[in-house]
């Protein structure tokens, strides 16, 4: 057992700031440097003067309390954005090149601060500053650094209409686009939206995730002191039914862009219907299987389908949840994942050590450990953790199951926590139709040595991604995105640029001079 004082962890996160050079701390870390809403390059209180805590998923405590958004400051941030995007304003004016280097220095920025920032982000969702650190901060600048690359070539096209007739398109940036992020990985899906839309030259009021609101906070900052104007940059700190509600049904709202479960997709999509049929872009949840061949490296496998489902605490939408193992060879993988599983070091975030982390709160602890009850009374067997790790915060022990099958709650719904479902398979065919049945088609991975059915697996499963011996690689310069009910966008790569524009169709009638 294991008990940490918020004492203790303030001044862990003091001393990994102060081991680095990159960054200087002027205030206490207790007392975190931005909790207002940020609305044209300035600090707001909310209008009501409500505010809410963010809470340290390790111990339970509070780290502080942020402004709480609601309408009337969403209102504020939509109209400020929308003064920013007005023709003739500084933003719209702006040479396409020079949105790319202020998306650089933005990058730039982020590397200063990088250890404030996975520090930051450690202490608000639990998860290892190893992990916040390498990749969380490490992708967040390599998605702006890339799409910084593309501010100046978004290119239209001419086209051989017939007739006397010049044709050509031209991309234009979409307008206001409200952005509604996860708390997952908050700086990273910060990252996604900010990124594509900035390139493109659009303006946006983003509400950030209730449990995790103080990185993107941070960031906001950034973007100031990398001199974005004002009003092209609005954050918001709010709850769902209040702040996100009203930017889904904002009439000056142009588009709305979503990461997080299927069920909330569903308010959105009703939600822009209902107002200004605003353009709605979707990443959602997935139920993704991780297919194990019987040729496969064993100890790798293994080792794949652990950090599949097991990294960031199982808090991904892409994780995979599903095992299905060939036949010949689950019982020996079964009892390697279990051994994997109950040596995964579970404890401080800020321990360089540490793999597993706490959930990020009580309802997704509660809703994990009722799934976990839900596995065993259906009949599956729970042959590691399934139970609560520690006298305080919301860890729970890496968990798996055996002898799963398919009609069971914990194989077909999306639990968002660390719970590994092991299933038998004994044909190709067989597992390529199970591992299709179901809603979702977000990724799935594959895991063989033989080519050839790697590659009719991959022509096979319905997914957004397939990854084939490895799992989880989601890289800026590479799409993302789901098939089903996991979506109706890709996001990263040159295609995540095409959500954020609109073609114009241009046809010029040529003089005849004859």
């Amino acid at each position: 057992m294991f008990r940490f004082q918020a004492h203790q962890r303030i001044a862990t996160f003091r001393q990994l700031v102060a081991s680095y050079s990159v960054t200087k701390v002027q205030k206490p870390l207790k007392d975190v440097r931005y909790t207002k809403l940020f609305i044209n390059n300035e600090w707001h209180n909310a209008v009501s003067g409500k505010t809410f805590p963010t809470v340290d998923p390790s111990t339970g405590e509070i780290i502080t309390f942020v402004a709480e958004a609601d309408k009337v400051d969403v209102d504020l941030a939509v109209q400020a954005a929308k003064q920013a995007f007005r023709l003739g304003s500084p933003w719209r004016t702006m040479d396409a090149s020079y949105r790319g280097t202020l998306l650089n220095r933005l990058a730039d920025l982020i590397e200063r601060d990088r250890v404030y920032l996975a520090s930051l982000e450690s202490f608000d969702t639990g998860k290892p500053f190893t992990v916040s650190y390498h990749l969380d901060v490490g992708e967040t600048i390599k998605v702006f650094r890339y799409f910084a690359q593309f501010a100046d070539k978004i290119h239209g096209k001419t086209i051989p209409m017939d007739g006397p007739f010049f044709c050509y398109t031209r991309h234009e940036p979409v307008g206001v686009c409200g952005q509604i992020i996860p708390w997952n990985f908050p700086l990273v899906m910060q990252s996604w939206k900010l990124a594509p839309a900035l390139a493109t030259g659009n303006t946006m009021v983003m509400k950030v995730a209730e449990q995790t609101p103080l990185s993107a906070l941070y960031i906001a900052s950034l973007t100031k002191e990398a001199g974005f104007p004002p009003g092209v940059v609005n954050i918001l700190t709010g709850y769902g039914p209040t702040a996100g509600e009203a930017l889904l049904r904002h009439i000056d709202v142009d588009m709305i862009a979503f990461t997080g479960s299927t069920n909330v997709g569903r308010l959105i999509q009703r939600a822009a219907g209902e107002s200004n049929l605003k353009r709605v872009i979707l990443g959602l949840s997935g139920k993704s299987p991780c297919i194990v061949l019987a040729d496969a490296n064993l100890d790798h496998a293994v080792e794949l389908c652990h950090e599949a489902v097991f990294l960031n605490m199982g808090q991904g939408c892409s994780a995979g949840s599903r095992t299905y193992v060939e036949e010949s060879i689950y019982n020996e993988f079964l009892e390697r994942a279990v051994e994997k599983a109950n040596s995964r070091k579970i404890g401080d975030p800020f321990e360089s050590d540490t793999q597993h982390g706490p959930q990020i709160d009580q309802k997704q602890f509660d809703t994990i450990l009722n799934y976990i009850h839900i596995g065993k009374n259906e009949g599956a067997k729970l042959v590691s953790g399934g139970e609560r790790y520690g006298d305080q915060g919301f860890f729970i022990k890496p968990t798996v199951f055996a002898d799963v099958h398919d009609n069971m709650r914990i194989a077909k719904e999306e639990i968002f926590g660390p719970v590994q479902s092991i299933l038998k398979f004994r044909t190709m065919d067989e597992v390529i139709e199970r591992a299709n049945n179901t809603k979702y088609g977000l990724a799935a991975g594959v895991v063989t040595k033989d080519l050839d059915k790697a590659m009719h697996l991959t022509r096979s499963l319905q997914a957004g991604t397939v990854w084939v011996n490895t799992y989880g690689m989601v890289s800026c310069q590479t799409p993302f995105g789901g098939y089903k009910e996991s979506g109706n966008v890709k996001e990263l790569g040159e295609d995540g640029l095409q959500a954020y524009t609109n073609l114009k169709n241009i046809i010029v009638k040529i003089p005849d001079n004859s």
